[in-house]
């Protein structure tokens, strides 16, 4: 199994990148809430990546965002793959860096323009936590030097 993940500031485009690649896609919005950004990983360890490197299935159950707000939703079994592509904020993080074979950093260069990006996607309700969520982002990615580590960076038209 190859291990891609697909990482970037939100409103970059992304998620779009990531279904391009064909393979098991499992996003980190599954797991992250406005509240808790990062610190579910290891549910995402101990219920996909752990099960999938043994060759067994794995399974997640993913925060539905059909609200607006996140809140426990269904069940996700993830049959061993070919390939697995993380994607989303912090999917490349340091942490997991030594099983990926590639880390794909996607950004659209300007903050103002990922915003608006983003408040078209999750709709103007959103745009407080966007807001907040970016200002997250930025210190996280400056912290784990995501960027840096990337094998390949994208930069959507």
């Amino acid at each position: 199994m190859r291990i891609v993940a697909v990482d970037g500031p939100s409103g970059s485009g992304k998620s779009t990148y990531a279904r391009g690649l064909g393979g098991a896609v499992v996003p980190t919005d599954h797991f992250a809430t406005w509240d808790d950004p990062v610190s579910w990983w290891p549910r995402l360890v101990s219920g996909v990546l752990e099960p999938l490197l043994r060759g067994e299935p794995g399974r997640y159950r993913r925060m539905d965002w059909s609200t607006g707000l996140p809140r426990p939703g269904d069940w996700v079994t993830v049959e061993v793959p070919e390939l697995l592509v993380i994607e989303g904020v912090s999917a490349a993080r340091r942490s997991i860096a030594p099983l990926l074979d590639e880390a794909v950093w996607v950004e659209v260069p300007d903050p103002a323009a990922r915003l608006e990006r983003a408040v078209a996607r999750d709709g103007e309700a959103s745009r407080a936590h966007l807001v907040r969520w970016q200002a997250f982002e930025r210190g996280w990615f400056a912290v784990d030097g995501t960027r840096e580590r990337a094998t390949k960076v994208v930069h959507p038209d």
